[in-house]
């Protein structure tokens, strides 16, 4: 499941890199993301990384290293 297409990137994910919530909810806002779905289902990495930003790069690594 290191597929960036099945992988899903879960808040736990974020947390493990100490991402604030208030933080990561403004993140998603501005990439016109749905941060509650994200809550409720996690978010496909894909989508992240299609961003291109750095943090989500980080967060889609610590996801990877957490199903290994």
């Amino acid at each position: 499941m290191t597929d960036n297409n099945q992988l899903i990137v879960i808040q736990q994910d974020m947390r493990a890199l100490h991402y604030c919530s208030r933080g990561v909810r403004e993140w998603f806002r501005l990439h016109e993301l749905d941060y509650g779905k994200f809550l409720q289902e996690g978010i496909p990495a894909e989508t992240l990384l299609a961003t291109g930003d750095a943090m989500a790069q980080a967060v889609v690594e610590v996801a990877r290293g957490r199903i290994k």
